[in-house]
C-alpha cells in the first residue's frame, strides 16, 4: 500500500498524496462569489495512478466544483449556487445564496495509509444570519495499489431559530430534478460513461431517481483511453436510507446520493443530523462484478 501525506496551506486547503501523485486537494476556505454559495470543496481528484476525476467551475454551472456538500433548498436558502428553482417561473436569481464558512482546523492527522481531516464551519445566509453549525469529518485511505477511499462525515445542527425544510428542486414542483447532498461533477471526457447500482446499469438518466445503497460511475479519459471508476456508498444510518440518486451521463457526468429528492426533511430548532458517505475511486473499468466489490470494499471502510 502507498503511504500518505498531507500537505497543508495555512488557513486555505490540505492537499492528499500518495507518493508523487496528488490524490485530491481540499479547499476549506474558498475564494468563491456569493452568487456561487461559497462552501468547501475537494478538486481536483485523482486516481492513483493520476487520472483526473473531477472537475471544477464548469462553464455551464460555475457552482460545480469537484465534490461538495451542496444543498439548493435549505428552508429559504440556497447553498447549492446560482439560481433558485421557483416553480412556475423556472430559476429565479434571489439574493439567498448562503455560505458554508470554516471556522475551526479540529484534526488533522497522517498514519501511514489513512489521512483525517475534520473542521467546524457556520452556515450563513446571505444576509450574515447564522443558518447551521456544522461538524466534518473527512478521511482517505489506501486500499491497495489501484483503489482509494474517501470517506465524508457531516453533523449539522439547525441554529437558524426555526424549523428546516431540506429539499431539492423536485420537492419544489421540478420532476425528476431532486439533486441536493454529496454531489459529485466528472470530468467532461466521463459524458457518455457507464453508470451502475445494484439494480443494474445504463446511461443518460436510466438510473436518476431509482433507490440503491451505493450507484457507480465508468468512465474513459482523453488522450490516454484509460478508464476510471467512481463508486459512491450510503451509509445505513442515513436519513432516508437507501436514498434516491440523481445521476447523469449525458451533458454531463455527475453522481449525487440525494435524500431530499422528492421528499422534505424538516429540521426543527436545535436539531442535529448525520450524513455518512464513502466515495471509492479506482483505476480502471472492474465491469459489473468488479464495480459491485468496489461498492462492498467501500462499504467496509463505513463500517
Amino acid at each position: 500500500m502507498s503511504t500518505l501525506a498531507a500537505n497543508h496551506a495555512l488557513d486555505h486547503s490540505v492537499t492528499v498524496s500518495a507518493g508523487a501523485v496528488e490524490l485530491f486537494t481540499y479547499t476549506y476556505r474558498p475564494d468563491t462569489p456569493t452568487l456561487e454559495s461559497p462552501k468547501p470543496y475537494l478538486h481536483p481528484i485523482r486516481t492513483l495512478t493520476g487520472d483526473l476525476v473531477s472537475l471544477y467551475r464548469p462553464h455551464d454551472h460555475v457552482w460545480h466544483k469537484g465534490i461538495a456538500w451542496s444543498l439548493p433548498h435549505v428552508g429559504p436558502h440556497n447553498f447549492w449556487g446560482g439560481p433558485t428553482y421557483t416553480h412556475g417561473q423556472f430559476y429565479v436569481q434571489k439574493e439567498n445564496n448562503g455560505s458554508a464558512v470554516h471556522r475551526e482546523l479540529t484534526e488533522l492527522s497522517v498514519s501511514g495509509d489513512r489521512v483525517a481531516i475534520a473542521h467546524r464551519l457556520d452556515w450563513y445566509s446571505q444576509a450574515g444570519e447564522p443558518v447551521i453549525d456544522e461538524h466534518r469529518a473527512l478521511s482517505a485511505t489506501v486500499l491497495d495499489g489501484t483503489t482509494w477511499v474517501l470517506t465524508f462525515d457531516t453533523t449539522m445542527t439547525n441554529v437558524s431559530g426555526e424549523t428546516l425544510d431540506i429539499g431539492s428542486p423536485t420537492t419544489k414542483g421540478r420532476e425528476n430534478a431532486g439533486y441536493g447532498g454529496l454531489f459529485w461533477r466528472g470530468p467532461r471526457s466521463f459524458t457518455g460513461g457507464l453508470v451502475q447500482s445494484p439494480a443494474g446499469k445504463g446511461s443518460g438518466n436510466d438510473l436518476r431517481g431509482t433507490r440503491a445503497e451505493w450507484l457507480a460511475f465508468r468512465g474513459k479519459h482523453d488522450e490516454t483511453g484509460t478508464a476510471s471508476t467512481v463508486v459512491m456508498v450510503d451509509d445505513a444510518g442515513n436519513p432516508q436510507h437507501p436514498p434516491l440518486w440523481f445521476v447523469r451521463s449525458e451533458e454531463f457526468a455527475c453522481i449525487c446520493p440525494a435524500p431530499f429528492f422528492d421528499e422534505e426533511l424538516p429540521v426543527p430548532p436545535g436539531t442535529t443530523i448525520r450524513f455518512r458517505y464513502a466515495v471509492v475511486v479506482a483505476d480502471g473499468d472492474r465491469g459489473d462484478e468488479g464495480t459491485a466489490e468496489l461498492a462492498a470494499r467501500g462499504r467496509q471502510v463505513l463500517a
